[in-house]
């Protein structure tokens, strides 16, 4: 039953004016809510220079160096794994030294030389441990591959370098390549397939080493 007052004002007709009057003055405080939330993206220019190319970007300053090179550049040949640097699914060259690419930004890298699995080689002309790789059969789904395969370049240069591992007996010596030396150094690279003694394999292939 509606209840009126003298002058006509029901109390149905009260509380809808209320619920309306919130409505609108609710209206504007949300819409501040909803800007405050989406800030503006600070961005910044970088220059990158993968695989002999230079690329001048603009990106946001929270982009990894990973999507930077998937997403801006499309060298989807590097892969996003766990996306934080457990699995090495992502490792790239950057002046010389391996990395994993989802845990670097991409502005940290301006002027850096930089090189992914599609400046190794290409299958008209493919790097040695690319080749090495498929003589040993050192993949299955291939997902990891591009990791396993620029880490393995790495490693061999590290060893080159002299630069000692866990294993490394005499760590004033220089290291030699060898069975446990190669599989402490790529034990960073996760293979879920589990093809670890063909990559090990391929590696002393490629070193000139029975491993």
């Amino acid at each position: 039953m509606e209840i009126s007052d003298d002058q006509g004002i029901s109390r149905r007709g009260i509380l809808a004016g209320s619920a309306a009057l919130a409505a609108v003055t609710a209206a504007p405080a949300g819409q501040a809510q909803t800007r405050a939330a989406t800030p503006d993206v600070a961005k910044a220019k970088t220059s990158l220079k993968v695989n002999g190319t230079v690329h001048a970007l603009e990106l946001d300053t929270r982009t990894t160096l990973l999507d930077a090179l998937r997403e801006h550049l499309q060298l989807t040949g590097t892969k996003k794994g766990c996306d934080h640097g457990q699995c090495g699914a992502c490792t790239v060259i950057v002046e010389g030294r391996r990395i994993n690419s989802c845990l670097t930004l991409a502005v940290m890298h301006d002027g850096d030389a930089i090189t992914t699995i599609e400046g190794l080689g290409t299958p008209d002309k493919l790097h040695p441990m690319q080749a090495a790789f498929i003589t040993h059969d050192g993949y299955q789904c291939g997902y990891c591959t591009p990791g396993q395969i620029c880490s393995a370049v790495a490693v061999l240069e590290e060893i080159k370098a002299g630069i000692p591992s866990h294993v490394s007996a005499d760590l004033m010596a220089r290291p030699r390549v060898t069975g446990d030396e190669i599989r402490e150094r790529m034990s960073g690279n996760i293979c879920r397939c589990g093809a670890y003694s063909n990559i090990v394999d391929a590696i002393g292939d490629v070193a000139g080493v029975k491993a």
